[in-house]
This record gives structure tokens, C-alpha cells and sequence, in this order.
């Protein structure tokens, strides 16, 4: 399942590049739709596709998604603001960079993944599992 999952992201990254000219980025996606006047339409069925093939992933296959709000809410509120703010000071988020930057060999990207990988290490490590 996981060759799938892999190989259909795979696919519509270079499907996306090909088609607009530029790599997937939630958050780019998710910026230009709210910033730029007129191209909302696509960019938000984008993402609310995305919505929603995780909704259904969650509904056919039990356990196949975590709840995030497990634990104390104000903690996904800053975890999430952490995240926001550190794809805005990266220049892109994790699927910007790690998915379609690495496969372009794109320098920014390749040092972006490394940090976003030692800061999830680094937090493991302080914070436990």
C-alpha cells in the first residue's frame, strides 16, 4: 500500500509541474489561493481533494489515520503555528522541498529537508516519542 501511496504523490508532483510549471507545495498552494486574486478555484480543489481522500482512506481503512487531537489542544495549536512558521521561514513546507525540491536536486530543498528531519529528531530526543 505504501508503494501506491508513494508512487500517486509521485505522480501528481510531476503531474503538477508538467501542467502549471511549478512544484507542490501545500503551503504555496494554500498561500496563492488565499493572496492572488482569481486563482483560488483549482489551487482549493486541490487541497480540498486532498481533504477528502484522507477522509475516505480514514472511513475504508480503520487505523489508517491518527487523530492529531489526542492529546491537550493547546498543544496542536502551537505545534501547528510552529509548523506554519517554519514553512514560511523555509521558503516552502515539507512537501514543497522534501517531495518535489529533492527530486530536482534543488540545494535549498536537499539543506530544508535535512533541518526538518534534525528538528524532528531533536524534539524526539527532548521531548521523548
Amino acid at each position: 500500500m505504501a508503494i501506491l501511496g508513494g508512487a500517486l504523490i509521485g505522480g501528481a508532483a510531476s503531474l503538477a509541474l508538467l501542467k502549471v510549471g511549478y512544484p507542490v507545495g501545500i503551503s504555496g498552494f494554500l498561500s496563492k489561493a488565499i493572496g492572488t486574486p482569481g486563482s483560488a478555484g483549482w489551487r482549493l480543489s486541490f487541497l480540498g481533494g486532498m481533504l477528502i481522500v484522507a477522509l475516505v482512506v480514514g472511513v475504508v481503512q480503520e487505523g489508517a489515520l491518527v487523530t492529531a487531537l489526542d492529546g491537550d489542544l493547546w498543544k496542536v495549536i502551537v505545534g501547528a503555528a510552529c509548523v506554519g512558521l517554519g514553512a514560511r521561514l523555509a521558503g516552502g513546507c515539507t512537501s514543497g522541498h522534501s517531495l518535489c525540491g529533492m527530486a530536482r536536486m534543488d540545494r535549498d530543498s536537499i539543506v530544508a529537508t535535512l533541518v526538518f528531519i534534525g528538528a524532528g529528531a531533536l524534539t524526539v530526543i527532548v521531548f521523548g516519542a
